[in-house]
């Protein structure tokens, strides 16, 4: 006898007996056509299990078309008198064709849905041996799935020389028991995970959650996925590794086809998207097989989808919903098979309300939506962002540099300070890095370099913010006010805009001056703030 049970659940043989009195089991299989009328070995299958020591059959539900009817009740006698505690239930299933797939599936999968399992009473078994191979593949998949809560009997012949009911082998599907084969899926998780964030150890929570849930829908979807956020917060990087990461699992097979939308624009996009015949031109050379056609059998990307013209976004709908496409300058549709990845900076639904984008457009691309936080929602991310930016930088220049302990203090104190808006996120940062690395004397970042370059970012930041200092407070409050209260009323603003509470915005703003005061009250000082050009926390923080 030759036995395969679940170690975790079944301590060991001489626990068996009690461990299979503690519930019913429950066997449902095919009747043998062939084998279960004996044949030479004189072994039918179905009879043999019946006899299995130690596993106590309380309930056969023997399946069996109309035409043999004969052989399922010689079965069933045969068994009451092998195994009289066993109930025998013949259910019949008549099959037009035992080989088809369709049909044997749907028939199983109609019975399993009506069947009613009692889990807390029963325990179910499909004994695998008898039916078409089919037919086992149909009940290894729909145990596989859990519609049927089974373990899996095969049973066999007699070994040579033996006198024995037969062997016996009894597997369960619940990958869960089974601690070496989880440890893979957990580690391939990890492995997943760490492929999205870039190799990175983030500990940003909300971070972390969007990465797992991108993970999950990586796996099991092949809708489009759109990835909004500020520029710079990395989504061209985040959808290189979702490709990366399709292309892993076998999901997709070509390339990842980059669009910049902002770059198709007039005579230029239709060419560019869909391609141009030489009959359009008459030039020899001129014709062009298009992005669509490139991403055959792979992913678009369509960066800075926001920016793309009404007249694209009509052309790239179709094309995205069918597949299907006319070429310039061709009669004959041309076809092209391809998973999206969208990205846009903007809020695509302030487009649509506004009629700057297409509402069946965004309908189609957000099936699945990701935000990506800035860089100042992820200020805990800092060190260890700065850890891969230095090993980027030691690949690019081809030496090993780090900071002095001053300079990474000074450097850290700034990079996470509540006033450090980081308005280019992760790409301000990466360039800073680099400008660091590059200048380092003797591959030693220094403190008086540290200081130079906050001077220069602060600078910088100042200069192109001012225009969009003066639109934030215009679009805020309606009189003027004197030129030297915009800067710092707008930085007012996008703290509160960026914020959830008063009280947040409050500890933001004072970080600095709070420490200096004995009574401590942010919120009250911020609202009064507000008041002297007539605005409330209400007015800001939308």
């Amino acid at each position: 006898m030759h036995k395969h049970l679940p170690q975790d659940t079944i301590p060991g043989d001489r626990n068996l007996s009690k461990w299979i009195k503690l519930m019913r089991n429950v066997v449902l299989g095919f009747l043998g056509t062939q084998l279960d009328r004996g044949g030479k070995l004189g072994w039918r299958p179905t009879v043999g299990m019946c006899q299995e020591p130690g596993f106590e059959i309380d309930r056969l539900e023997l399946l069996y078309d109309r035409k043999f009817n004969r052989l399922a009740h010689d079965v069933r006698r045969e068994i009451s008198k092998v195994s009289p505690e066993t109930e025998v239930l013949l259910q019949r299933m008549d099959l037009d064709d035992p080989w088809d797939l369709q049909e044997v599936y749907g028939k199983l999968f109609d019975f399993a849905q009506n069947y009613g399992f009692d889990e807390d009473r029963e325990r179910y078994h499909i004994h695998l041996t008898t039916g078409t191979h089919i037919a086992q593949i149909c009940w290894f998949l729909l145990t596989e799935s859990r519609h049927i809560p089974a373990a899996l009997i095969q049973t066999g012949p007699p070994r040579k020389g033996e006198v024995e009911a037969g062997t016996f082998d009894l597997i369960d599907l619940d990958l869960s028991q089974y601690d070496a084969i989880q440890k893979r899926f957990d580690q391939q998780t990890r492995e997943y995970g760490t492929l999205l964030k870039g190799g990175i150890e983030t500990r940003n929570r909300a971070f972390n959650s969007i990465i797992d849930r991108i993970e999950h829908v990586t796996e099991r979807s092949d809708e489009p996925v759109l990835i909004l956020g500020e520029p710079g917060v990395g989504k061209s990087e985040l959808a290189q590794r979702i490709y990366e990461m399709k292309l892993q699992r076998r999901r997709v097979k070509g390339r990842l086809v980059q669009v910049n939308c902002a770059t198709l624009r007039g005579e230029i996009a239709f060419p560019t998207l869909f391609g141009q015949r030489r009959s359009h031109t008459g030039i020899a050379g001129s014709e062009r097989a298009g992005l669509l056609r490139e991403a055959d059998g792979g992913v678009l990307f369509l960066d800075e989808i926001d920016t793309l013209g009404a007249d694209e976004q009509s052309l790239l709908l179709h094309a995205i919903e069918t597949g299907r496409y006319y070429p310039l300058g061709s009669d004959a549709e041309a076809t092209s098979r391809f998973q999206v990845i969208a990205a846009a900076s903007q809020d695509l639904s302030v487009l649509v309300a506004d009629g700057k984008f297409r509402a069946d457009l965004l309908s189609r691309l957000n099936t699945w939506t990701f935000h990506l936080p800035p860089l100042r929602d992820r200020r805990d991310d800092i060190e260890v962002n700065l850890r891969h930016e230095l090993l980027r930088a030691e690949q690019k220049l081809g030496s090993r540099i780090g900071f002095n302990a001053d300079a990474a203090d000074a450097w850290l104190r700034f990079s996470r300070a509540p006033d450090t808006d980081w308005p280019g996120n992760f790409r301000d940062f990466s360039g800073a890095v680099l400008r660091l690395c590059t200048l380092a004397p003797r591959g030693r970042i220094t403190l008086s370099q540290v200081n130079e370059e906050i001077e220069a970012l602060k600078h910088r930041w100042a200069t192109a913010s001012k225009d969009d200092d003066a639109n934030l407070v215009a679009d805020v409050i309606n009189e003027e006010i004197d030129p030297f209260d915009i800067p710092q009323l707008a930085h007012v603003i996008r703290v509160c805009q960026s914020s959830k509470t008063l009280s947040e915005a409050g500890r933001k703003l004072y970080t600095v001056s709070r420490a200096q005061r004995s009574s401590v009250n942010d919120s009250d000082r911020l609202r009064k703030y507000l008041a002297r050009f007539g605005l409330s926390w209400e007015d800001v923080s939308s």
